[in-house]
């Protein structure tokens, strides 16, 4: 299927690596030319080097921090100069949940809540804010928060209620906008193989003594398929919500974690 993202210009936060890098890498492979964001220049840089000689597209890497508002409007002025305008913004600029221990009440203060909530929840916002003026004046855009599946599933208090926010903010934006030709919505992730699986799956395996394919089974036995998804599966999703294939879904949370056992979403 040709998604028709043959010169799209795409804008992804969190770029540089994990889920991000995936996605990015997915559009520019697509057709589109792409901007990445994210606060570490050196990989930043090496990822953009890396999209590009693969995918043979455009990808210019973008650096700010999505917690400061004045360098998120420089970042999409940036990479509007850069592309020539943006069509699609991907958010994927968060701390990823699933590999460490969840706080439990006690251990949350307001300090670690508000910065949860102001890189995910207000980040993905900055971000949007940005782009919107230019994609109601040409009439089309895709916008794709990337979230996670503890919007689904208690254990991490300050993690459900960043990813159910995230969602919150998704189906807000995508009755504003829709009207205007963009649509919006969001990905939950379950836990997914990145370039740091490896590594903590190892850590944990000494820790518990035990080998580290036992671990990642372990890991696996959390959704319905009983085998981890890659971050290039998830960004295959995203990938799609991001065309103008998907005209059709606007404002949807769509999990995109292997399935969660037990659990019924209508």
């Amino acid at each position: 299927m040709d998604l028709g993202l043959a010169g799209k210009r795409a804008l992804v936060t969190g770029g540089s690596r994990g889920i991000g890098k995936a996605i990015a890498r997915a559009l520019a492979c697509e057709g589109a030319n792409v901007a990445i964001l994210a606060r570490d220049s050196a990989r930043l840089a090496a990822a953009a080097a890396e999209i590009a000689a693969e995918a043979g597209r455009t990808v210019v890497p973008v650096v700010a921090d999505t917690t400061d508002d004045g360098q998120v409007d420089a970042a999409v002025d940036a990479a509007t100069r850069a592309l020539g305008g943006i069509d699609i913004l991907v958010a994927a600029a968060a701390e990823p949940g699933g590999y460490a221990a969840p706080p439990k009440l006690a251990q949350i203060e307001a300090g670690l809540f508000h910065h949860e909530m102001d890189t995910k929840v207000m980040g993905y916002l900055r971000a949007a804010r940005a782009v919107a003026p230019q994609m109601r004046a040409q009439r089309w855009g895709r916008i794709v928060f990337v979230s996670g599946l503890a919007a689904r599933l208690t254990g991490n208090a300050v993690g459900s209620m960043r990813n159910v926010a995230v969602a919150a903010l998704a189906k807000n934006l995508a009755d504003e906008l829709g009207a205007d030709g963009i649509n919006v919505n969001v990905v939950h992730p379950g836990v997914t193989r990145t370039e740091r699986t490896a590594a903590l799956v190892d850590a944990q395996a000494r820790a518990l003594g035990v080998e580290a394919r036992e671990v990642e089974q372990r890991m696996a036995d959390g959704n319905s398929i009983r085998r981890l998804i890659d971050a290039a599966e998830v960004a295959d999703v995203v990938a799609f919500l991001a065309s103008p294939r998907a005209i059709a879904i606007n404002g949807e949370s769509i999990g995109a974690g292997g399935g969660v056992p037990r659990s019924i979403h209508y």
